[in-house]
């Protein structure tokens, strides 16, 4: 992380050697890509509690990912408490209903019909926990100076990506709620102003009922995401 008068470059030698025989790593890479394809972005949650130390382990991991200049532009807040719960459903409500009853536009609405979303979000209530994705924007130093952060937008979806695999990794699934804006967060959370918040993950276990959109099992095929040249 950034910390002020640190601009000398120090070489570590690498402190962990994970790499596999050819064969081992493809196993590994074919065992976690059938893994991956078991998670699913869940909206119906159990009441089943998920312990704050899963939680925390997870996040944990997530904060490893690599960032610009590792300047680590993120923070998560975890929330459990049922009326903050309350209060976040309640003000993502009122903005999806602008956004439902036209603000999203024709085409946007048109795009989501097939995952059957709405107005109600139970999910973000029901869920034990609410996990609330930040944006570092900039830093302050403990002198109160400002400092840049750098690919910040990049250095949060790789993170969040790393979380969501985490949770996923922990047997938990997660729904990446994005209502926009979110402006209210940031104050609901006591963060600064350097903060902006970009994703709320409503995190547990899938209800005993819970489906998945038919559509979301549509992926597209490897010629359509890969290109590679010999």
């Amino acid at each position: 992380m950034y910390r002020k008068g640190e601009v000398s470059y120090q070489p570590l030698p690498l402190p962990d050697r994970v790499q596999l025989p050819d064969d081992a790593a493809l196993a590994a890479a074919e065992a976690f890509r059938g893994y991956m394809k078991k998670r699913h972005s869940v909206r119906q949650y159990s009441q089943r509690v998920v312990p704050e130390a899963v939680i925390t382990a997870c996040i944990q991991a997530a904060g490893t990912a690599p960032s610009g200049a590792n300047h680590q532009p993120w923070h998560f807040v975890a929330i459990a408490d049922a009326a903050m719960k309350a209060r976040i459903r309640a003000a993502a409500e009122e903005e999806e209903r602008a956004f439902y009853s036209g603000g999203g536009g024709d085409e946007w609405l048109a795009a989501l019909e097939p995952i059957g979303t709405g107005v109600e979000k139970p999910h973000l209530t029901d869920a034990p926990w609410l996990i609330v994705v930040f944006a570092q924007r900039y830093g302050t130093t403990a002198d109160g100076d400002r400092y840049k952060n750098y690919y910040v937008p990049e250095s949060v979806g790789i993170a969040t990506g790393m979380l969501i695999t985490a949770l996923h990794y922990a047997g938990l699934v997660c729904l990446e709620h994005t209502p926009n804006p979110m402006k209210f967060l940031a104050e609901m959370c006591g963060r600064p102003a350097s903060e902006k918040p970009v994703m709320i993950l409503p995190v547990g276990y899938p209800a005993p009922n819970a489906t998945v959109p038919a559509v979301a099992k549509r992926k597209k095929p490897l010629d359509d995401i890969l290109t590679v040249f010999r």
